[in-house]
């Protein structure tokens, strides 16, 4: 079971985090502020943090830039929540640590897709994994097929983890776009089509299959 930590000062996110993230088999440990959420890491460690920005005190910036300063928290994932959709605040948490961030309103099936993207990109693995004649390096971040070293944009990359998460699975068009480019972001139809398309280039249409009216699996 994934342990979660949710900091924020509002009472009612809090609440409503924790009964989704519970409903999900998560368990959820609660603070409401960052010096809370400090003192409660020392002796419990967490699998991820979900860390407010805008806080009274000590902010999720400041927060996350002490928890990072942590050895015992080098493997905790944190995703930032924002109300502020400008870019400095999401360059800023980023650079502060942070892994992901999600902006408000919240929407629980969007926060549960990025949540199980984050834990899957970053589950302990081997660095390098063979699918038939595809192969991928987790720690360079690099595809070869048939042995030829293929360069791919993060999200080909995002996208291909995701097929490869459980071959012989369909990912319908929403849990792909929920899961590689999130809720927050206006994507079309099309746009899954032409990563789809690059990936097959790159590898081969005997791999990532379209299954017509449902989505796209990948096998080997």
């Amino acid at each position: 079971m994934k342990k979660i930590l949710i900091v924020d000062d509002e009472k009612d996110i809090l609440e409503f985090l924790g009964y989704n993230l519970r409903k999900e088999g998560y368990e959820v440990i609660e603070a409401k502020t960052g010096d809370e959420a400090l003192h409660l890491v020392k002796n419990n460690i967490p699998d991820l943090i979900i860390l407010d920005v805008m806080m009274p005190g000590i902010d999720g910036i400041e927060t996350c830039q002490s928890m990072r300063e942590m050895p015992k928290l080098k493997d905790t994932l944190i995703i930032f929540l924002t109300a502020r959709n400008e870019d400095f605040s999401q360059i800023a948490g980023l650079d502060a640590g942070a892994d992901d961030y999600v902006s408000k309103p919240i929407k629980p099936k969007v926060l549960l897709s990025r949540i199980k993207a984050i834990f899957r990109r970053n589950q302990t693995q081997s660095d390098l994994e063979s699918y038939g004649d595809v192969e991928i390096n987790y720690d360079t971040k690099q595809l070869k097929f048939k042995g030829k070293e293929q360069s791919l944009t993060k999200k080909e990359y995002d996208l291909l983890l995701l097929l490869c998460s459980k071959p012989g699975k369909v990912f319908n068009r929403e849990e792909i776009l929920q899961s590689v480019w999130g809720g927050d972001v206006v994507v079309g139809n099309r746009t899954i089509d032409v990563h789809i398309k690059r990936l097959r280039e790159k590898t081969s249409s005997d791999y990532i299959k379209t299954v017509k009216g449902f989505g796209y699996k990948f096998i080997f």
